[in-house]
């Protein structure tokens, strides 16, 4: 399943949108059609249902629909704002330590 990182921020809608990382503070933008292929894979269950779903709604093949989803996704990847096919990292639990 894919997934933003943990300290990412997103901003979507269907007009564009962005994703706000913590760890950077910046903002990176998105055209309308990423913004809806980052909203769709966020949505589906697996990479497979986001194509099929993006391809209804542009109309398009399922082969360029997952070409498109796959740049997305991995242009996201790079810049450290998504996880390559990868779980989350586990949350670390701290150790509370009783005062003296």
């Amino acid at each position: 399943m894919w997934r933003l990182r943990e300290g990412t921020h997103p901003v979507l809608t269907d007009e564009g949108g962005a994703i706000l990382s913590e760890q950077t503070g910046r903002w990176s933008y998105l055209t309308p059609t990423a913004s809806a292929a980052v909203m769709l894979l966020l949505a589906s269950t697996s990479q497979e249902e986001a194509t099929d779903r993006y391809a209804e709604r542009y109309g398009i093949g399922v082969e360029q629909a997952a070409a498109d989803a796959r740049t997305v996704a991995e242009a996201l990847a790079a810049q450290s704002l998504a996880l390559r096919g990868q779980a989350p990292a586990r949350p670390r639990r701290r150790r509370w330590r009783r005062p003296s």
